[in-house]
């Protein structure tokens, strides 16, 4: 039997959860239809996805149909839980995403696609609610060709249940070659369909109402015909996707297996075996011997475990793209401070993007988070789950910094008895890329060891920017050249040195004006009536923020705006159009990640950042004379340095240029 991991993913209310429900239904894993707006839908099973009649929280259940196993995950679809769900696609063969036939392509769904592009999951797409008033299915899929992707096909079928010739043409004018074989043969064979949604050229639609069921025999049927498996490595390996703790606070390690086998009592990392192997169906789970390549378990006994960590033979995934753009502190009112910490690490231990601080000095715990409804969960998590009564305040924007040119930094450390001298290449990364870490000095002239300790110590804590202390993105830095002794140089020389030496080359950025700060910004879908447009138009200028466009809707007199604007502007805006549209308009946001900030002058101000005075990260040199250290300031380190500079300042403008 073929056995395939699929996720539901989806932008809130487009049917979700209802659509998982009617998969578990037809496929006889439920008895009776739940429903979300009733609390007792199958996958739903948190106290607080019943009350708010959203997902929060990713859930599994396994099901069969014909000759197809199907595990399947099911995903938040709010915004503001985009992280667990960012968690669950590197483990997908296929995803289903959901799409309603009277919503258009919202920015989320947008972001979901990007997403699904990055991990390289192939998607089926289920256009839900097919049976509402205007609903047009023409006219969704050419917004879904025109926002998404050509590729999106409507797979129907003919009377001999074959693609139908209009599914055919599509799909063949996705690939050169496909398209050519058609033209001869009239004809393609399922596997050169199955090859080409595998590598997400073409992207079966199918359409349908999910509450009544329909629709829902044709995607399974396609699911089965159009699928295959991946091909599972020899050696054992597993990449975790999710942590929880179970009702009874046991700690669990969500994973999928990629190769071998996965027997219970394995030692999964040092000292730590893996004691249960269950494998859930909503909240119920059967404790099971051994797990094979392809499918999804969770494990107890690991302590150490976190998302996207690879397991065995299995790579770490890559790092989510998706984060948070807004830091909270804790506020824990009557609670013990250190009760709050303890219950706050758990949290981040099962959300990592959480990123959950304590300042000892300020006696203060810090959270980051997506938006006001995760905000909202957490304070009810911490009630339900440790008997805590704390709230959040103090929203702050979450500031990056970054460069704009080249250039190459130098540190040198060398109190008496140690040495090591570092230069670092600086250059402006592609947006959204992070800082990335290489080398190209020859092991001729710095050995390959100490080149490892430099290209460690680098990524082993937050590199800050000098404009705000802010954490420092898009950066690419590489060794291009340092110095060490056989005689004096110990574990640590290089950290020190190669800290300063990218402190030395941002001052010196900073001094050319080459440093920028960045922001968040939304995408926003803004639906009020055509009367307030001009209303709202003002308030996106008076953000900062731009619209890309403006459409009428057929029905009810609106107007839909979308466009872009800074988060720091635009956080709070949902109080306001429910003011002035007296609640019947609204203002849905995704994050789209981050772009130079409009007000760079004020939050340099606000902030009163002395990068010279930021004792854990030095911009000068520690040199060495007459048996004592002494430091030299980050402008004077060129006149003092060991090693002449490897780029000159043409040099460097060209690389700047071509940035």
């Amino acid at each position: 039997m073929k056995h395939i991991v699929t996720g539901i993913v989806a932008h809130v209310d487009a049917g979700k959860t209802t659509l998982s429900e009617a998969l578990l239904y037809k496929t006889g894993a439920i008895r009776t239809l739940g429903r979300v707006d009733q609390g007792d839908a199958f996958l739903d099973t948190d106290a607080m996805e019943k009350k708010r009649g959203i997902t929060i929280f990713s859930h599994q259940a396994e099901l069969t149909y014909d000759d197809l196993a199907l595990t399947l995950l099911d995903t938040p679809g709010h915004a503001d839980f985009a992280a667990q769900t960012e968690e669950v696609l590197p483990v997908l063969d296929y995803a289903i995403l959901v799409v309603s036939a009277t919503d258009g392509i919202p920015g989320y769904t947008r972001t979901l696609w990007h997403l699904l592009a990055r991990y390289h999951v192939p998607v089926y797409i289920f256009v839900n609610k097919m049976d509402a008033r205007g609903a047009d299915q023409q006219a969704v899929l050419t917004q879904l060709q025109n926002a998404l992707s050509a590729g999106c096909t409507a797979f129907n079928l003919d009377e001999q249940n074959q693609l139908t010739e209009e599914a055919l043409e599509n799909a063949a004018m996705q690939d050169d070659a496909v398209l050519g074989d058609y033209l001869v043969s009239g004809e393609l064979s399922d596997l050169t369909i199955q090859q080409l949604v595998a590598h997400r050229q073409v992207f079966p639609v199918y359409f349908g109402s999910a509450l009544k069921t329909k629709g829902i025999t044709a995607l399974l049927d396609g699911l089965v015909r159009w699928t295959r498996p991946a091909k599972p490595t020899a050696a054992f390996g597993a990449r975790v996707f999710k942590i929880t703790h179970d009702k009874n606070g046991e700690r669990l390690t969500w994973v999928r297996v990629t190769g071998g086998e996965l027997v219970a009592r394995a030692e999964l990392v040092p000292d730590q075996k893996a004691n249960q192997l269950r494998v859930y169906q909503g909240t119920k789970f059967t404790v099971v011997p051994s797990v094979a390549a392809g499918e999804v378990c969770a494990l107890t006994g690991l302590t150490d475990t976190y998302p996207g960590q690879g397991l065995g033979n299995a790579q770490d995934a890559m790092p989510a793209q998706l984060e948070s753009v807004l830091t909270y502190a804790v506020d824990p009112q009557a609670e013990d401070i250190s009760t709050c910490l303890a219950a706050m690490r758990e949290l981040a231990d099962e959300d990592p993007q959480l990123h959950v601080t304590w300042s000892a000095s300020r006696q203060e715990i810090r959270v980051q988070i997506m938006g006001v409804i995760q905000l909202e969960v957490l304070r009810q998590m911490m009630t339900d789950r440790f008997n805590l009564n704390v709230d959040f305040v103090q929203g702050r924007i979450l500031y990056k910094e970054t460069i704009t040119a080249a250039m190459e930094g130098a540190g040198h450390f060398e109190p008496l008895r140690h040495y090591a001298e570092v230069h670092l290449l600086l250059r402006p990364g592609k947006r959204g890329s992070g800082l990335i870490f290489d080398s190209t000095t020859s092991v001729e002239t710095l050995p390959k060891n100490w080149q490892h300790q430099v290209l460690t110590s680098l990524p082993a804590k937050q590199q800050l920017g000098v404009l705000i202390g802010a954490p420092l993105t898009d950066v690419h830095v590489t060794l291009v050249t340092g110095r060490g002794s056989i005689v004096h140089t110990v574990g640590g020389d290089f950290r020190e040195s190669s800290w300063r030496a990218l402190r030395q080359g941002l001052m010196m950025l900073r001094a050319q004006g080459k440093c920028i700060v960045l922001e968040p910004w939304y995408d926003f879908r803004l639906t009020i009536s055509r009367d307030q447009v001009g209303r709202a138009m003002n308030d996106i200028q008076q953000m900062s923020g731009q619209i890309d466009d403006s459409q009428d809707t057929t029905a009810d007199d609106l107007t839909v705006l979308t466009g872009s604007a800074p988060v720091s502007e635009m956080r709070d805006y949902a109080r306001t159009v429910n003011a002035y549209t007296h609640g019947q308009g609204s203002l849905e946001y995704t994050v789209a990640g981050y772009r130079p900030c409009h007000n760079e002058d004020e939050v340099i101000a606000a902030a009163d950042y002395n990068p010279t005075a930021d004792l854990a990260n030095p911009p000068g040199s520690v040199f060495v004379a007459h048996g004592a250290a002494y430091t030299v300031n980050w402008d004077k380190v060129p006149e003092t340095m060991h090693l002449p500079y490897v780029y000159s300042a043409k040099q460097l403008a060209e690389m700047t240029a071509k940035a």
